[in-house]
């Protein structure tokens, strides 16, 4: 089973993917942590995702294609977890067309849904619990760059809902409820 995590910055989504690779043995895809993983690997793959990274240059939807398709030939993993890809019409075209030509399929796309006011409060108190016991806290975490990454969020994905409700994949689960009970709606809707 292959499945997208759909949700804006601190919805739940790195943590939803976790549950499922414990619950299901599914192995997450995070663009983010890919990229790391290959700018450090030495591979072919790895020194051009370095060179644009070094340049301060973002990465390519053709790289990060690319990588994907390295970790779906190396895994025999019983599904993936796509976290944070795809964040566009032109990226969920390019990984279909990826999974179709590696005979795989998208089996269902999940939504996290939040209410924004709620979350920009969720993550400002996270922030501001890990500031008061010594940890580190990202410095965008206050409320004027959460509000400017969730338009972002929200003008380049949006689509994407649309994209995969026409296609019958989506699904959407109410994304600010207790983690336990969001992994619970998660596992009813991919039990269905």
């Amino acid at each position: 089973m292959n499945i997208i995590l759909l949700g804006p910055p601190g919805a739940g989504k790195g943590t939803q993917a976790q549950y499922l690779v414990e619950d299901r043995g599914m192995v997450q895809l995070s663009t983010g942590d890919m990229l790391r993983e290959a700018k450090s690997s030495g591979t072919e793959m790895g020194k051009r995702v370095a060179e644009v990274m070094d340049r301060g240059e973002l990465v390519t939807d053709e790289i990060v294609i690319g990588l994907i398709r390295e970790k779906l030939e190396n895994t025999d993993a019983p599904g993936f977890i796509f976290d944070g890809f795809p964040r566009t019409l032109k990226q969920a075209d390019a990984l279909g067309e990826l999974l179709e030509e590696m005979g795989k399929s998208l089996d269902a796309v999940i939504e996290l849904r939040v209410d924004e006011d709620a979350l920009v409060g969720r993550i400002l108190k996270r922030a501001a619990d890990a500031k008061a016991a010594g940890q580190p806290v990202r410095a965008d975490d206050n409320e004027e760059s959460l509000r400017t990454r969730l338009m972002a969020y929200f003008k380049m994905t949006s689509p994407l809902v649309g994209y995969y409700y026409a296609k019958g994949t989506y699904a959407r689960v109410e994304g600010m409820r207790s983690m336990e009970d969001v992994r619970k709606q998660i596992a009813e809707k991919l039990d269905t």
